[in-house]
């Protein structure tokens, strides 16, 4: 019993400690994004400021088909991975999503502060205004990894869900 007792404390304990708890803010509803980097709404729920900095952390890791999967903490990441990384650091999940998962995920439709756009093969987020990606949309330019994505992305064909309340 007290085996299970110090794992239970230590593992919140482990992943708390892999996630930001600060970050940039910017006056606004709307994050910023600044050389690859974006910086939160000031007002926003902090949920969603946590989501903004966790997914700053993943700015220099590589695509990686199944990456995210096992463990939050991977070399690299691939689309469900990186919003299970998000969501997780925002303290809305506790484990790892894949994108079927995330079609059920939440609440239906498009969130306030959060959108997760699901559907099989593929996931991508919409947190306060930026798009969460690890395909650049438009295959001529950008990089294929998990990054703030500047082209607009159709959302058709996509089940759109949000983490509640939010």
């Amino acid at each position: 019993v007290l085996g299970i007792a110090v794992f239970a404390w230590v593992v919140p304990s482990a992943i708390g400690d892999l996630f930001p708890s600060s970050g940039p803010v910017v006056s606004g509803k709307t994050a910023h994004l600044r050389l690859g980097k974006a910086a939160a709404p000031k007002n926003a729920p902090l949920a969603v400021k946590r989501a903004i900095w966790a997914a700053n952390q993943l700015r220099h890791k590589r695509y990686r088909y199944g990456g995210g999967h096992k463990s939050f903490d991977d070399r690299g990441y691939d689309c469900s991975g990186t919003v299970s990384y998000v969501l997780a650091g925002a303290g809305l999940i506790s484990s790892p999503m894949s994108s079927t998962e995330f079609r059920s995920y939440g609440d239906r439709g498009p969130g306030e502060w959060i959108t997760i756009y699901a559907r099989e093969g593929h996931t991508f987020a919409v947190i306060a205004g930026l798009r969460l990606d690890t395909t650049p949309y438009d295959r001529y330019r950008g990089k294929w990894a998990p990054r703030w994505q500047t082209i607009y992305r159709p959302p058709r064909g996509f089940d759109a869900r949000h983490p509640v309340g939010l």
